[in-house]
């Protein structure tokens, strides 16, 4: 949002608290499983729901996984860490605290690029640190005697799973921006495999900080926070109706609270929830039952050996090595398991910008289409869990490469090509399978189309007479003819050729 969009002449203020919960086989501090759904009550063991005289113990796979995000987004890797008690009341923490980290994270700084209209953006990060995840209330009933429901439920299935909080610094400056950073994020988080990034399950969640200030003066405004949002659509919603809300406020002469809002996707507006809690609120105080994290240069170097190529670097080799178009390396780098297809797709002997418009074009088209559909899992590079739909199907880049093979040596058409890969798509038969069993081979007799051109053309003398005084566009109805004649089948370059030869 830049100046001239904001009418009362006030600079728009954000920074993002993103919570990522850790694709880990277990909980944060116990043996539970991390698994979405179940029975509520039933992924639980006395750990985690806070039973009297129990001890955590730190899931090492979570400190792995949140210094590889740390190492990803330039931090500084603290070589000494601890947890916290981070005090409040709520019905879903069983222990009355959530076990997180204050004053010592384990990621410190760091940032990450954007792209926006103006071009690429530095966004700047705090910290990420550790914690576990809370409970989940279900609110059911009626709303009968004035209440809004009957009777709320509690699930402690998810508490205890292991989260990385990410804080960014105050430094975007509009809706588009934060989804921007959040999409970006997610990128990076999938890529790593450290989070699946399943928002409609709750994997990435983001808690929104808005203030206005006037423009030219450095102080913070009174900031706001919008708790909870899980989609990129619904992140800048919420903030264009909380920074109209506060302008509005503001003109009138009025100040804003500092308070928690929570969005209503219902009514589209953000409602207050309570008052702001400040740091001290929490009481935070050292966690007394775990010990201090120390890592040694050794063990982050071990992480930083296995970090894959993040999506910034794959883009960037896809358009030097491949010579692919910004545009195909934006959209095939997007998503980890999308890269990968392509690329092995290119290994086994496919032309690049072939394959690139084949999955940009049909396979993104038919993913759309099927979008929520079982299928058998695609059998490429290892898929994690909640990953995007490609590897849901069972299309190999082996049998992309065969279709493509067989456009290049002109057994199929382009045209039939299309009918082909939807069939290899929902069958997983190969590209000759398919050809084979639908007889869709191409006809490149060129004895055969002579005699079914030379046919066409007799039976359409008018038309035939208006190409030869000059009306060259209606070549398209003879080709047209042609393929109705043939069923789609005929070499299309060939056809081309007799056809302007017979006209002419």
């Amino acid at each position: 949002m830049t100046k001239k969009d904001t009418a009362a002449g006030y600079e728009v203020v954000i920074g993002l608290e993103i919570h990522a919960q850790m694709s880990t086989a277990t909980k944060m501090f116990c043996g539970c499983t991390t698994l979405f759904g179940g029975q509520p009550n039933t992924h639980t063991c006395p750990v985690c729901i806070g039973m009297p005289g129990v001890l955590p113990v730190m899931n090492n796979r979570a400190l792995e996984f949140t210094i590889r995000a740390g190492l990803a987004t330039n931090c500084q890797i603290s070589r000494y860490s601890r947890f916290a008690r981070k005090n409040y009341f709520y019905p879903d923490l069983p222990k009355g605290y959530q076990i997180s980290q204050y004053e010592l994270p384990i990621c410190i700084g760091g940032s990450v690029v954007i792209t926006t209209e103006d071009g690429e953006k530095t966004i700047g990060l705090t910290r990420i640190h550790m914690e576990e995840d809370a409970g989940k209330n279900i609110h059911e009933g009626n709303t009968a005697a004035g209440h809004s429901r009957s009777h709320s439920l509690v699930d402690l299935n998810r508490a205890g799973v292991p989260l990385m909080e990410i804080v960014s610094e105050p430094d975007i400056r509009s809706p588009k921006e934060a989804a921007a950073f959040m999409r970006k994020l997610r990128g990076i988080l999938r890529y790593l495999e450290v989070c699946d990034g399943n928002m409609e399950e709750g994997s990435l969640r983001c808690d929104a900080n808005v203030s206005l200030r006037p423009y030219g003066t450095e102080a913070l405004g009174t900031k706001t926070e919008i708790k909870n949002i899980n989609s990129f659509r619904f992140v800048e919603k919420a903030l264009e109706y909380e920074i109209k809300r506060q302008e509005k406020v503001l003109r009138a002469g009025g100040t804003i609270t500092q308070e928690t809002r929570l969005w209503d996707v219902a009514t589209g507006v953000t409602q207050s929830m309570r008052s702001k809690e400040e740091a001290h609120d929490y009481r935070y105080f050292p966690e007394p039952d775990l010990v201090p994290i120390a890592v040694s240069d050794d063990f982050i170097e071990g992480i930083r050996a296995t970090m894959p190529e993040l999506p910034d670097t794959l883009k960037g080799r896809f358009v030097e090595v491949y010579n692919l178009p910004k545009y195909d390396a934006d959209l095939l780098t997007s998503d980890r398991q999308v890269a990968l297809f392509f690329e092995e797709t290119v290994r086994g002997g496919a032309n690049p910008k072939a394959a690139s418009n084949w999955i940009m074009g049909e396979l993104m088209r038919l993913l759309n289409e099927s979008a929520g559909a079982a299928a058998p899992a695609i059998r490429t590079a290892p898929a994690i869990k909640g990953s995007v739909a490609i590897e849901s199907l069972q299309l190999r880049p082996a049998d992309l490469v065969g279709l493509l093979r067989l456009i290049d040596d002109g057994t199929i058409s382009v045209k039939i090509a299309k009918v082909v890969f939807e069939d290899m798509f929902n069958t997983g038969k190969s590209a000759q399978e398919v050809v084979k069993d639908r007889g869709l081979v191409q006809i490149s007799d060129e004895g055969h189309l002579e005699q079914t051109i030379e046919d066409i053309i007799a039976r359409n003398p008018a038309e035939a007479g208006r190409y030869r005084a000059g009306e060259v566009k209606l070549v398209g109805f003879f080709v047209g003819e042609v393929m109705k004649a043939t069923k789609g089948k005929a070499n299309p370059k060939l056809v081309n050729e007799i056809l302007r030869r017979k006209l002419s």
